[in-house]
């Protein structure tokens, strides 16, 4: 899996979910996860995520760090276990920086009870893509939340963290595959 933190911010209103957007604005060929810094306004237009379009719950924050995976494989399930594997990354990431308060519930990251992450994964005519925000700011936010400038930590340095933590996880997860004998 290829990774790449982008220099420049993107707003992100939800259409970047879409299969080659990545390569499209990175020239990153192949299974990716790229992050970007910018304001999160997923309006209900542009929302994927069908319990929010039924409770009206557009997503807004005014800076996220935004992480966007696509894999080439047809399972939504296997994407879904990928993105539930991420937000476990980050979660212990976040743990191991001395981040405490912190629970998870699903594919959601909650710090002092308040909403610090979003998370949903989809699929495409050829992908399956992914798409994880955690707040840096707060301010002006629809619900309840938290963000890594509250708990001191620095989005691109944890970024690329991140990025190198999931990549060495996916090497990990494809030597397991191939170092066992099969039993037939």
């Amino acid at each position: 899996m290829q990774i790449c933190l982008l220099e420049k911010e993107v707003r992100y209103d939800g259409t970047p979910l879409q299969p080659f957007w990545i390569l499209k604005n990175t020239g990153v060929r192949g299974n990716a996860l790229v992050a970007f810094t910018g304001e999160a306004d997923v309006s209900i237009d542009h929302m994927v995520d069908q319990e929010d379009v039924l409770k009206n719950a557009p997503i807004y924050s005014p800076k996220m760090l935004h992480f966007l995976g696509e894999w080439f494989i047809d399972s939504l399930n296997e994407g879904i276990l990928l993105q539930h594997l991420f937000t476990c990354e980050l979660y212990e990431a976040l743990w191991e920086q001395g981040v405490r308060k912190l629970h998870k519930r699903g594919n959601d990251i909650y710090y002092d009870g308040r909403k610090m992450s979003v998370s949903i994964a989809t699929r495409s005519g050829v992908s399956v893509l992914m798409h994880s925000g955690i707040n840096i700011e707060t301010e002006g936010t629809p619900i309840p939340t938290a963000g890594l400038k509250e708990v001191g930590i620095e989005p691109r340095a944890f970024a690329q963290h991140m990025l190198e933590r999931y990549q060495q996880q996916s090497k990990i997860w494809a030597e397991a595959r191939v170092k066992v004998t099969p039993r037939l």
